[in-house]
């Protein structure tokens, strides 16, 4: 698709010491994203990505920020310098593919409830695989747990066409992310006090909130590496998932279901913490219970940004929450696909 006299796009990579991945993938960025601006924001790098930038990729528009803001307040920072109708927050260890960007934007560009969505995400080292970062587009379950169809916990899917179709979904992967700029500014940006983790799953709900839409679309595809700048299994992972996990619940969830919500999904975490136990593995332990004990400090923050947006959905309400619980159906009923948790489907698109 040629963007010429057709809405503005820019393809914005927050990059920190990645100068590896730019150089694997920012060819094929730049190859096969033709009418669409390429940028390069870069998180006060200490390696020489910088010097590869301006020696190999001139033709890229580089965002030098004089800091590590972290994903959120890094794209926070760069998105404010960059003029598009639409922003693709791109990973730096994506893979993109011929047309990758034509079905997305006539998605959006054909229905204006549409605030967020993205491609197919799947393995770049199991290439017939789903990704764990995404998938092919995420749910909440009823304590907050993130899922994706083509991904439950560890377990990924094979790819057999069987998410080909564009549906709406609760959120959108931040690994590679659609999203309108004027939907993006509306609803505050991606919430600085994440840093990095859950932070596009917040973004989503509160475009939900605000009444649009999120959605996937499989006629789309890019592999995404995974664990370019954190590892899966880390501490430090550990504690901003369970960290942020509380607060997305208690900035998002309604005044009649946050308490109920939120304090079961503590619980819950502390049986994590509790199974991480029986394994020896103390420093996932330790993170779980730093992760509560920061959730805690921050709540004044998190209040004034609860009020901020005033508006809250019931869950009921929302597209792609799943009224039960995706830990009891994986571990407690062996079921490890998506189709088997009976997700209602009725919000699909027409074929």
């Amino acid at each position: 698709m040629d963007f010429n006299s057709q809405p503005t796009v820019a393809v914005v990579i927050l990059n920190w010491n990645g100068r590896r991945w730019l150089e694997q993938f920012l060819p094929g960025v730049i190859l096969h994203s033709a009418g669409a601006d390429v940028f390069v924001a870069d998180n006060a790098s200490t390696d020489d990505s910088v010097d590869f930038l301006q020696q190999y990729f001139p033709e890229v528009k580089q965002i030098a920020l004089q800091e590590n803001f972290g994903f959120c307040e890094g794209y926070n920072q760069a998105l404010r310098q960059v003029q598009a109708d639409y922003y693709v927050l791109l990973n730096s260890d994506v893979e993109v593919t011929a047309g990758w960007l034509s079905p997305l934007v006539h998605l959006l560009e054909t229905n204006p409830q549409i605030a967020a969505c993205q491609p197919k995400i799947k393995s770049f080292h199991q290439r017939t695989h789903f990704e764990y970062a995404g998938a092919a587009g995420g749910f909440l379950d009823a304590y907050g747990y993130p899922f994706c169809r083509g991904r439950l916990f560890d377990t990924l899917e094979e790819d057999r066409g069987q998410y080909d179709e564009a549906r709406p979904v609760f959120w959108a992967t931040g690994a590679c992310l659609f999203i309108r700029a004027s939907a993006y500014w509306q609803a505050g940006g991606l919430e600085k006090e994440f840093f990095a983790h859950m932070e596009e799953i917040d973004l989503c709900w509160r475009l939900q909130n605000l009444g649009y839409q999120i959605f996937y679309h499989g006629q789309s595809t890019v592999y995404h590496v995974g664990g370019g700048t954190l590892p899966k299994a880390n501490p430090r992972k550990t504690f901003l998932n369970f960290r942020n996990g509380a607060a997305l619940l208690y900035k998002n969830l309604s005044d009649q279901e946050l308490n109920r919500i939120l304090y079961t999904r503590l619980v819950l975490d502390g049986v994590a913490a509790a199974q991480y136990f029986l394994k020896g593995q103390w420093q996932e332990v330790a993170a779980i219970w730093r992760a509560h004990r920061a959730f805690f400090a921050m709540r004044k923050t998190l209040d004034a940004a609860r009020q901020g947006q005033p508006h809250k959905k019931p869950t009921a309400q929302l597209t792609g929450w799943y009224p039960q619980s995706v830990v009891w159906q994986y571990f407690g009923k062996g079921k490890k696909k998506f189709t088997q948790l009976d997700v209602p489907d009725s919000a699909s698109l027409p074929a």
